[in-house]
């Protein structure tokens, strides 16, 4: 049986991580991170996902959400535990997905990675 992945899905949780974290952006990607309290538990790098209806109907934001999914589950080694960490999806990431699709691989993580880089969450680019 596979386990529970750890995500974010209250809204509080999100409020919270709009209020007090910090934001990084690229064309694809909007990043908010916040950094837990020691005593909250280490349970790993919780990930919320937020795909507005401007990208397309449920079918589109369900495959954003699980390319995005994916690209973290790559980087989630290499994430300190303490991490929440909430993304939102820009419209100009269906042309990411769009190259995926046509057989491109490792867009979509590509923009993943250089967006935690770029926010100093990840020191090490892993490969994919």
């Amino acid at each position: 049986m596979a386990t529970k992945r750890p995500r974010l899905s209250r809204s509080s949780d999100f409020q919270r991580i709009y209020r007090q974290g910090s934001s990084t952006a690229s064309r694809y990607l909007v990043l908010y991170s916040f950094r837990r309290p020691a005593e909250a538990g280490a349970e790993g790098p919780r990930l919320g996902l937020s795909v507005s209806k401007k990208l397309g109907g449920a079918v589109v934001r369900n495959r954003v959400k699980r390319l995005l999914r994916e690209a973290f589950q790559g980087c989630a080694g290499h994430l300190a535990e303490e991490y929440d960490l909430v993304v939102i999806a820009r419209p100009h990431l269906l042309e990411l997905i769009a190259r995926e699709s046509a057989g491109e691989k490792g867009v979509v993580g590509a923009a993943v990675r250089e967006l935690l880089v770029r926010a100093g969450i990840l020191d090490e680019v892993p490969s994919s």
